[in-house]
Protein backbone atom coordinates (compact mmCIF):
# COMPACT_ATOMS: atom_id res chain seq x y z
CA UNK A 1 0.00 0.00 0.00
CA UNK A 2 2.87 2.25 0.82
CA UNK A 3 3.49 2.14 -3.05
CA UNK A 4 -0.13 2.81 -4.15
CA UNK A 5 0.31 5.75 -1.49
CA UNK A 6 3.77 7.13 -3.13
CA UNK A 7 1.93 6.61 -7.13
CA UNK A 8 -1.34 8.84 -5.73
CA UNK A 9 0.85 11.57 -4.60
CA UNK A 10 2.90 11.34 -7.90
CA UNK A 11 0.25 11.25 -9.88
CA UNK A 12 -1.62 14.49 -7.76
CA UNK A 13 1.61 16.74 -8.23
CA UNK A 14 2.20 16.17 -11.90
CA UNK A 15 -1.42 16.38 -12.83
CA UNK A 16 -1.85 19.79 -11.04
CA UNK A 17 -2.40 21.84 -13.79
CA UNK A 18 -5.23 19.43 -15.34
CA UNK A 19 -6.59 19.58 -11.80
CA UNK A 20 -6.99 23.50 -12.15
CA UNK A 21 -7.88 23.57 -15.62
CA UNK A 22 -11.20 21.50 -14.79
CA UNK A 23 -11.62 23.60 -11.81
CA UNK A 24 -11.77 26.85 -13.85
CA UNK A 25 -13.92 25.22 -16.55
CA UNK A 26 -16.51 23.78 -13.08
CA UNK A 27 -16.10 27.64 -12.27
CA UNK A 28 -17.03 29.42 -15.07
CA UNK A 29 -20.70 28.26 -14.90
CA UNK A 30 -22.81 30.31 -13.42
CA UNK A 31 -25.05 27.97 -10.77
CA UNK A 32 -26.43 30.87 -8.80
CA UNK A 33 -29.34 28.75 -6.93
CA UNK A 34 -30.86 31.99 -5.34
CA UNK A 35 -31.82 33.55 -9.17
CA UNK A 36 -34.58 31.60 -11.08
CA UNK A 37 -32.41 33.23 -14.10
CA UNK A 38 -29.67 30.37 -13.71
CA UNK A 39 -31.87 27.52 -13.33
CA UNK A 40 -30.50 26.17 -16.57
CA UNK A 41 -27.09 26.95 -15.28
CA UNK A 42 -27.14 25.04 -11.90
CA UNK A 43 -28.53 22.23 -14.07
CA UNK A 44 -25.72 22.42 -16.25
CA UNK A 45 -23.30 22.29 -13.34
CA UNK A 46 -24.94 19.51 -11.79
CA UNK A 47 -24.66 17.82 -15.15
CA UNK A 48 -20.96 18.70 -15.67
CA UNK A 49 -19.64 17.09 -12.26
CA UNK A 50 -21.66 14.21 -12.96
CA UNK A 51 -19.59 13.48 -16.00
CA UNK A 52 -16.03 14.62 -14.23
CA UNK A 53 -17.32 11.70 -11.63
CA UNK A 54 -18.04 9.22 -14.74
CA UNK A 55 -15.06 10.13 -16.18
CA UNK A 56 -11.91 9.52 -12.79
CA UNK A 57 -14.33 6.25 -12.77
CA UNK A 58 -16.33 6.81 -9.83
CA UNK A 59 -19.35 4.10 -10.21
CA UNK A 60 -23.61 4.06 -10.21
CA UNK A 61 -23.05 7.95 -11.13
CA UNK A 62 -26.63 9.06 -11.29
CA UNK A 63 -28.46 12.68 -10.88
CA UNK A 64 -31.90 12.15 -8.62
CA UNK A 65 -34.43 14.99 -9.11
CA UNK A 66 -35.62 16.59 -6.56
CA UNK A 67 -38.70 19.82 -6.24
CA UNK A 68 -35.32 21.74 -6.56
CA UNK A 69 -32.03 21.05 -8.27
CA UNK A 70 -31.09 17.89 -8.31
CA UNK A 71 -28.99 15.62 -6.30
CA UNK A 72 -26.04 13.98 -8.09
CA UNK A 73 -24.74 11.02 -5.85
CA UNK A 74 -21.74 8.27 -6.98
CA UNK A 75 -19.89 5.54 -5.40
CA UNK A 76 -16.65 3.38 -5.26
CA UNK A 77 -17.35 0.51 -3.04
CA UNK A 78 -14.48 -2.13 -4.09
CA UNK A 79 -12.25 -1.98 -0.36
CA UNK A 80 -14.44 -4.25 1.05
CA UNK A 81 -16.93 -5.04 4.04
CA UNK A 82 -14.40 -4.55 6.81
CA UNK A 83 -13.18 -1.20 5.53
CA UNK A 84 -15.01 1.84 6.31
CA UNK A 85 -17.33 3.63 4.61
CA UNK A 86 -17.15 7.52 3.85
CA UNK A 87 -19.44 9.83 2.63
CA UNK A 88 -17.98 12.81 0.65
CA UNK A 89 -20.46 15.88 0.67
CA UNK A 90 -20.52 18.86 -1.49
CA UNK A 91 -22.17 21.79 -3.53
CA UNK A 92 -22.38 22.93 -6.63
CA UNK A 93 -24.52 26.09 -6.18
CA UNK A 94 -22.89 29.49 -5.67
CA UNK A 95 -23.60 33.09 -4.45
CA UNK A 96 -24.44 36.22 -6.76
CA UNK A 97 -21.91 37.23 -8.01
CA UNK A 98 -23.24 40.91 -7.66
CA UNK A 99 -22.26 44.18 -7.14
CA UNK A 100 -20.26 43.22 -10.50
CA UNK A 101 -18.23 46.22 -10.79
CA UNK A 102 -16.28 45.49 -7.71
CA UNK A 103 -14.51 42.28 -9.44
CA UNK A 104 -11.42 42.79 -11.15
CA UNK A 105 -12.58 40.12 -13.46
CA UNK A 106 -15.40 38.49 -14.62
CA UNK A 107 -16.98 36.50 -12.07
CA UNK A 108 -17.67 33.59 -14.00
CA UNK A 109 -14.70 33.67 -16.35
CA UNK A 110 -12.12 31.88 -13.28
CA UNK A 111 -8.47 33.60 -13.27
CA UNK A 112 -4.95 32.92 -12.54
CA UNK A 113 -3.72 35.78 -10.75
CA UNK A 114 -0.09 35.40 -8.61
CA UNK A 115 -1.24 32.09 -6.33
CA UNK A 116 -4.66 33.34 -6.58
CA UNK A 117 -7.67 31.64 -9.13
CA UNK A 118 -10.66 34.23 -8.55
CA UNK A 119 -13.59 33.34 -9.55
CA UNK A 120 -17.09 32.98 -7.86
CA UNK A 121 -17.75 29.56 -6.08
CA UNK A 122 -13.81 28.52 -6.78
CA UNK A 123 -13.60 28.56 -2.79
CA UNK A 124 -17.38 28.22 -1.85
CA UNK A 125 -17.28 25.57 -2.87
CA UNK A 126 -16.43 24.06 -6.47
CA UNK A 127 -12.66 24.18 -4.93
CA UNK A 128 -13.36 21.63 -2.32
CA UNK A 129 -15.43 19.91 -4.00
CA UNK A 130 -12.54 19.41 -7.06
CA UNK A 131 -10.18 18.80 -4.39
CA UNK A 132 -12.17 15.61 -2.96
CA UNK A 133 -12.33 14.12 -6.31
CA UNK A 134 -8.48 14.87 -7.84
CA UNK A 135 -7.63 13.03 -4.98
CA UNK A 136 -9.73 10.45 -5.92
CA UNK A 137 -8.58 10.18 -8.86
CA UNK A 138 -5.15 10.24 -7.79
CA UNK A 139 -5.97 7.36 -5.95
CA UNK A 140 -8.40 5.34 -8.77
CA UNK A 141 -4.83 5.83 -10.78
CA UNK A 142 -2.59 4.64 -8.32
CA UNK A 143 -5.16 1.53 -8.81
CA UNK A 144 -6.43 1.58 -4.86
CA UNK A 145 -9.58 2.77 -3.49
CA UNK A 146 -8.19 2.94 0.49
CA UNK A 147 -11.92 2.92 1.66
CA UNK A 148 -15.39 2.79 0.43
CA UNK A 149 -16.55 5.60 -0.82
CA UNK A 150 -20.21 7.40 -1.65
CA UNK A 151 -20.77 10.99 -2.54
CA UNK A 152 -23.70 13.59 -2.47
CA UNK A 153 -23.61 17.18 -3.92
CA UNK A 154 -26.06 19.24 -4.24
CA UNK A 155 -27.24 22.35 -5.64
CA UNK A 156 -29.68 24.45 -3.01
CA UNK A 157 -26.78 24.98 -0.13
CA UNK A 158 -26.98 28.85 -0.51
CA UNK A 159 -30.77 28.54 -0.39
CA UNK A 160 -30.87 26.78 2.92
CA UNK A 161 -30.81 23.01 1.27
CA UNK A 162 -34.86 22.41 1.24
CA UNK A 163 -34.87 19.39 -0.79
CA UNK A 164 -31.97 17.66 0.99
CA UNK A 165 -33.84 16.88 3.85
CA UNK A 166 -36.93 15.30 2.11
CA UNK A 167 -33.55 13.71 0.31
CA UNK A 168 -31.66 11.77 3.10
CA UNK A 169 -35.41 11.03 4.70
CA UNK A 170 -36.07 8.85 1.75
CA UNK A 171 -32.47 7.55 0.75
CA UNK A 172 -30.91 6.82 3.82
CA UNK A 173 -29.97 2.54 2.81
CA UNK A 174 -28.56 4.10 -0.07
CA UNK A 175 -26.08 6.83 1.86
CA UNK A 176 -25.35 4.14 4.29
CA UNK A 177 -21.75 4.84 5.79
CA UNK A 178 -19.66 5.24 8.85
CA UNK A 179 -19.15 8.84 8.54
CA UNK A 180 -19.42 11.93 6.60
CA UNK A 181 -16.49 14.15 5.18
CA UNK A 182 -17.74 17.46 4.47
CA UNK A 183 -14.77 19.62 2.90
CA UNK A 184 -16.86 22.89 3.44
CA UNK A 185 -15.08 24.73 5.80
CA UNK A 186 -11.66 26.08 5.73
CA UNK A 187 -8.70 27.07 7.36
CA UNK A 188 -6.98 29.61 9.77
CA UNK A 189 -4.24 30.15 7.32
CA UNK A 190 -2.13 28.83 4.73
CA UNK A 191 0.28 27.73 7.36
CA UNK A 192 -2.36 26.36 9.80
CA UNK A 193 -3.93 23.39 8.76
CA UNK A 194 -7.32 23.07 10.71
CA UNK A 195 -10.09 20.91 11.66
CA UNK A 196 -13.55 22.16 12.80
CA UNK A 197 -14.96 19.69 15.22
CA UNK A 198 -18.66 21.52 16.37
CA UNK A 199 -20.46 24.01 14.51
CA UNK A 200 -22.74 26.14 15.82
CA UNK A 201 -26.87 25.87 14.70
CA UNK A 202 -29.43 28.94 14.31
CA UNK A 203 -33.03 29.87 15.13
CA UNK A 204 -34.26 32.65 13.31
CA UNK A 205 -36.94 35.12 14.02
CA UNK A 206 -38.93 38.35 12.90
CA UNK A 207 -40.74 40.10 15.46
CA UNK A 208 -42.80 42.60 14.60
CA UNK A 209 -44.37 45.02 16.58
CA UNK A 210 -47.57 46.69 16.09
CA UNK A 211 -49.30 49.70 17.59
CA UNK A 212 -51.50 52.67 15.76
CA UNK A 213 -53.33 51.16 13.26
CA UNK A 214 -51.82 53.93 10.99
CA UNK A 215 -48.80 56.01 11.22
CA UNK A 216 -49.48 59.12 13.27
CA UNK A 217 -47.88 62.93 12.99
CA UNK A 218 -45.45 63.09 16.07
CA UNK A 219 -46.13 66.38 17.05
CA UNK A 220 -50.13 65.60 17.57
CA UNK A 221 -50.02 62.08 19.31
CA UNK A 222 -46.19 61.87 20.10
CA UNK A 223 -46.26 61.60 24.14
CA UNK A 224 -49.35 59.55 24.20
CA UNK A 225 -49.41 56.41 22.23
CA UNK A 226 -46.44 54.26 22.54
CA UNK A 227 -44.25 54.16 19.75
CA UNK A 228 -43.94 50.73 18.16
CA UNK A 229 -40.13 51.71 17.07
CA UNK A 230 -39.31 52.74 21.03
CA UNK A 231 -41.66 49.86 21.87
CA UNK A 232 -39.44 47.19 19.62
CA UNK A 233 -35.93 48.74 20.74
CA UNK A 234 -36.77 48.21 24.24
CA UNK A 235 -37.45 44.41 23.98
CA UNK A 236 -34.17 44.10 21.91
CA UNK A 237 -32.28 46.02 24.60
CA UNK A 238 -33.37 43.58 27.15
CA UNK A 239 -32.87 40.71 25.28
CA UNK A 240 -29.06 40.76 26.93
CA UNK A 241 -27.76 41.68 30.26
CA UNK A 242 -24.66 43.82 31.40
CA UNK A 243 -22.16 40.97 31.46
CA UNK A 244 -23.48 39.69 27.44
CA UNK A 245 -25.72 36.86 28.55
CA UNK A 246 -28.75 36.23 26.52
CA UNK A 247 -31.81 36.78 29.05
CA UNK A 248 -34.36 34.26 26.78
CA UNK A 249 -35.86 32.68 29.79
CA UNK A 250 -34.11 29.15 30.21
CA UNK A 251 -32.00 29.52 27.22
CA UNK A 252 -28.77 28.41 28.71
CA UNK A 253 -29.99 25.14 30.48
CA UNK A 254 -29.63 22.62 27.82
CA UNK A 255 -25.91 24.42 27.00
CA UNK A 256 -23.23 22.15 26.91
CA UNK A 257 -20.22 23.45 29.17
CA UNK A 258 -16.43 23.25 27.95
CA UNK A 259 -14.44 21.20 29.84
CA UNK A 260 -10.98 22.34 30.38
CA UNK A 261 -9.09 19.90 27.71
CA UNK A 262 -11.38 21.92 25.33
CA UNK A 263 -10.59 25.11 26.21
CA UNK A 264 -7.26 24.80 26.59
CA UNK A 265 -7.19 23.25 22.71
CA UNK A 266 -9.26 26.31 22.00
CA UNK A 267 -6.34 28.98 23.62
CA UNK A 268 -4.06 27.19 21.04
CA UNK A 269 -5.85 29.04 18.08
CA UNK A 270 -4.02 32.20 17.19
CA UNK A 271 -7.34 34.52 17.44
CA UNK A 272 -7.16 36.50 20.22
CA UNK A 273 -8.60 40.11 20.57
CA UNK A 274 -6.26 41.56 18.30
CA UNK A 275 -7.54 38.87 15.28
CA UNK A 276 -11.12 39.81 15.92
CA UNK A 277 -10.35 43.53 15.91
CA UNK A 278 -8.44 42.95 12.80
CA UNK A 279 -10.86 41.17 11.04
CA UNK A 280 -14.03 43.49 11.84
CA UNK A 281 -12.12 47.14 12.23
CA UNK A 282 -14.65 47.31 15.35
CA UNK A 283 -12.95 50.28 17.76
CA UNK A 284 -13.05 47.43 20.36
CA UNK A 285 -14.85 43.58 21.55
CA UNK A 286 -17.59 43.14 23.59
CA UNK A 287 -18.84 40.04 24.15
CA UNK A 288 -20.33 37.36 27.08
CA UNK A 289 -18.23 37.96 30.00
CA UNK A 290 -15.75 35.18 31.62
CA UNK A 291 -14.71 33.46 27.76
CA UNK A 292 -12.06 34.50 25.25
CA UNK A 293 -13.05 35.76 21.94
CA UNK A 294 -12.53 32.35 20.00
CA UNK A 295 -14.99 30.90 22.81
CA UNK A 296 -17.43 33.46 22.36
CA UNK A 297 -17.74 33.03 18.35
CA UNK A 298 -17.78 29.17 18.33
CA UNK A 299 -18.69 27.45 21.78
CA UNK A 300 -21.33 30.04 23.09
CA UNK A 301 -24.58 30.60 21.63
CA UNK A 302 -25.83 34.00 20.68
CA UNK A 303 -28.36 36.64 20.34
CA UNK A 304 -27.72 38.70 17.20
CA UNK A 305 -29.97 41.64 15.69
CA UNK A 306 -29.47 41.25 12.12
CA UNK A 307 -31.63 44.19 10.91
CA UNK A 308 -34.02 46.84 11.77
CA UNK A 309 -37.10 48.74 9.95
CA UNK A 310 -39.78 50.84 10.98
CA UNK A 311 -40.93 54.68 9.97
CA UNK A 312 -39.52 57.20 7.58
CA UNK A 313 -35.81 56.42 6.02
CA UNK A 314 -35.56 58.39 3.49
CA UNK A 315 -34.44 61.67 2.48
CA UNK A 316 -34.64 65.25 4.55
CA UNK A 317 -37.39 64.98 7.47
CA UNK A 318 -40.86 62.55 8.21
CA UNK A 319 -42.40 63.75 11.84
CA UNK A 320 -44.12 60.32 11.83
CA UNK A 321 -44.57 58.17 14.58
CA UNK A 322 -45.03 55.04 12.48
CA UNK A 323 -47.60 52.28 13.14
CA UNK A 324 -45.61 48.89 13.52
CA UNK A 325 -41.51 48.14 13.59
CA UNK A 326 -39.45 45.33 12.74
CA UNK A 327 -36.61 43.64 13.97
CA UNK A 328 -34.64 40.16 12.10
CA UNK A 329 -32.95 38.59 15.20
CA UNK A 330 -31.02 35.08 14.54
CA UNK A 331 -29.46 33.12 17.32
CA UNK A 332 -26.58 31.12 17.00
CA UNK A 333 -26.70 27.59 19.22
CA UNK A 334 -24.38 25.52 20.62
CA UNK A 335 -24.93 21.66 21.36
CA UNK A 336 -27.47 20.75 23.15
CA UNK A 337 -29.79 23.67 22.38
CA UNK A 338 -32.88 22.87 20.36
CA UNK A 339 -34.46 25.25 17.74
CA UNK A 340 -37.61 24.69 18.78
CA UNK A 341 -37.14 25.02 22.71
CA UNK A 342 -35.62 28.21 21.50
CA UNK A 343 -38.69 29.59 19.89
CA UNK A 344 -40.47 28.98 22.42
CA UNK A 345 -38.00 30.34 25.04
CA UNK A 346 -38.19 33.69 22.83
CA UNK A 347 -42.23 33.78 23.15
CA UNK A 348 -41.60 33.65 26.79
CA UNK A 349 -39.67 36.58 27.56
CA UNK A 350 -41.88 38.34 24.99
CA UNK A 351 -45.20 37.36 26.68
CA UNK A 352 -42.91 38.76 29.69
CA UNK A 353 -41.69 41.96 28.76
CA UNK A 354 -43.72 42.82 26.37
CA UNK A 355 -45.83 46.00 27.19
CA UNK A 356 -49.46 46.59 27.02
CA UNK A 357 -49.74 49.14 24.39
CA UNK A 358 -48.48 47.14 21.64
CA UNK A 359 -49.24 43.79 19.55
CA UNK A 360 -46.11 41.57 18.75
CA UNK A 361 -46.11 38.52 16.31
CA UNK A 362 -43.00 36.00 16.14
CA UNK A 363 -42.29 34.87 11.97
CA UNK A 364 -40.59 31.90 12.29
CA UNK A 365 -38.35 31.44 9.68
CA UNK A 366 -35.78 28.74 10.08
CA UNK A 367 -33.76 26.65 12.38
CA UNK A 368 -30.93 24.23 12.48
CA UNK A 369 -29.19 21.95 15.12
CA UNK A 370 -25.87 22.66 16.60
CA UNK A 371 -23.69 19.38 15.68
CA UNK A 372 -20.06 18.54 17.28
CA UNK A 373 -17.97 15.73 16.49
CA UNK A 374 -15.74 13.71 18.78
CA UNK A 375 -12.13 15.32 17.94
CA UNK A 376 -10.18 11.68 19.10
CA UNK A 377 -12.44 9.28 16.60
CA UNK A 378 -10.61 7.59 14.29
CA UNK A 379 -11.25 9.59 11.19
CA UNK A 380 -10.59 13.03 12.46
CA UNK A 381 -7.27 11.73 13.90
CA UNK A 382 -6.94 10.06 10.44
CA UNK A 383 -7.32 13.56 9.18
CA UNK A 384 -4.95 14.94 12.13
CA UNK A 385 -2.17 12.65 11.25
CA UNK A 386 -2.79 13.45 7.08
CA UNK A 387 -2.47 17.60 7.49
CA UNK A 388 0.56 16.97 10.02
CA UNK A 389 2.11 14.59 7.47
CA UNK A 390 1.48 17.69 4.86
CA UNK A 391 1.84 20.74 6.33
CA UNK A 392 4.61 19.06 8.86
CA UNK A 393 2.57 20.48 11.99
CA UNK A 394 0.00 19.46 13.90
CA UNK A 395 -3.27 20.84 13.20
CA UNK A 396 -5.50 23.60 15.10
CA UNK A 397 -8.89 22.36 16.20
CA UNK A 398 -11.55 24.36 15.77
CA UNK A 399 -15.23 25.54 16.53
CA UNK A 400 -17.07 27.58 14.21
CA UNK A 401 -19.23 30.08 14.98
CA UNK A 402 -21.14 29.70 11.95
CA UNK A 403 -23.94 26.74 10.62
CA UNK A 404 -23.95 24.25 8.16
CA UNK A 405 -27.18 22.40 8.50
CA UNK A 406 -26.37 19.19 6.52
CA UNK A 407 -24.28 18.25 9.50
CA UNK A 408 -27.18 18.11 11.90
CA UNK A 409 -28.95 16.45 8.67
CA UNK A 410 -26.74 13.55 8.68
CA UNK A 411 -26.35 13.07 12.08
CA UNK A 412 -30.54 12.76 12.34
CA UNK A 413 -31.51 11.01 9.53
CA UNK A 414 -27.85 8.86 8.98
CA UNK A 415 -26.72 8.61 12.77
CA UNK A 416 -23.15 9.46 11.60
CA UNK A 417 -20.56 12.41 12.74
CA UNK A 418 -19.07 14.55 9.94
CA UNK A 419 -15.01 15.10 9.64
CA UNK A 420 -15.15 18.90 8.95
CA UNK A 421 -12.08 19.99 6.83
CA UNK A 422 -11.70 22.61 3.69
CA UNK A 423 -8.66 24.28 2.45
CA UNK A 424 -10.45 28.14 1.50
CA UNK A 425 -9.19 30.49 3.53
CA UNK A 426 -10.47 33.81 5.58
CA UNK A 427 -9.08 36.24 2.99
CA UNK A 428 -10.68 34.09 0.10
CA UNK A 429 -13.88 36.59 0.39
CA UNK A 430 -16.29 33.72 0.21
CA UNK A 431 -19.86 35.12 -1.05
CA UNK A 432 -18.05 38.96 -1.73
CA UNK A 433 -16.39 40.48 -4.50
CA UNK A 434 -13.14 38.96 -6.03
CA UNK A 435 -13.93 35.98 -4.25
CA UNK A 436 -10.31 33.38 -4.33
CA UNK A 437 -8.89 30.18 -3.71
CA UNK A 438 -5.19 30.02 -2.58
CA UNK A 439 -3.88 27.61 -4.92
CA UNK A 440 -0.95 26.45 -2.82
CA UNK A 441 -3.02 25.93 -0.37
CA UNK A 442 -5.26 24.00 -2.42
CA UNK A 443 -2.74 21.65 -3.92
CA UNK A 444 -1.89 20.67 0.07
CA UNK A 445 -4.93 20.22 0.60
CA UNK A 446 -5.39 17.41 -2.50
CA UNK A 447 -2.47 15.49 -0.96
CA UNK A 448 -4.00 15.46 2.58
CA UNK A 449 -6.67 13.91 1.41
CA UNK A 450 -5.23 11.15 -0.48
CA UNK A 451 -3.06 10.68 2.73
CA UNK A 452 -6.20 10.80 4.74
CA UNK A 453 -8.12 7.85 2.82
CA UNK A 454 -4.88 5.45 3.11
CA UNK A 455 -4.67 6.46 6.93
CA UNK A 456 -7.94 5.01 7.42
CA UNK A 457 -7.46 2.06 5.31
CA UNK A 458 -4.78 1.11 7.51
CA UNK A 459 -6.30 1.75 11.29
Amino acid sequence: MTDALTTALQYANEHRQDFLAQLIEFGAIPSVSTDPAYKQAVHQAAEWLASQMRSIGIQKVTLYPTPGNPVVYGELLNAGSHIPTALIYGHYDVQPAEPLELWKSGAFEPAVRGENLYGRGVTDMKGQVMAALAAVEACLYAGIIPINLKFIFEGEEEIGSPSLDPFLADHRELLACDFAVNPDSGMIAADLPTITYALRGIAFFELRVYGPDHDLHSGTFGGAVHNPAQALCELIAGMHDAQGKVTLPGFYDSVRPLDPEERAELSRLPMGEDFYLAQTGAPALKGEAGFLPVEQTGARPTLEINGILSGYVGTGTKTVLPAWAMAKISTRLVPDQDPEDVKQQFIAYLKKNAPPTIRWEVIDHHGGKPSISDRHSPAIQALSTAMETVWGRHPLFKREGGSVPVVGLFQRYLNVESVNTGFSLYEDNAHSPNEKLHLPTWYKGIEALIHFFFNLAVR
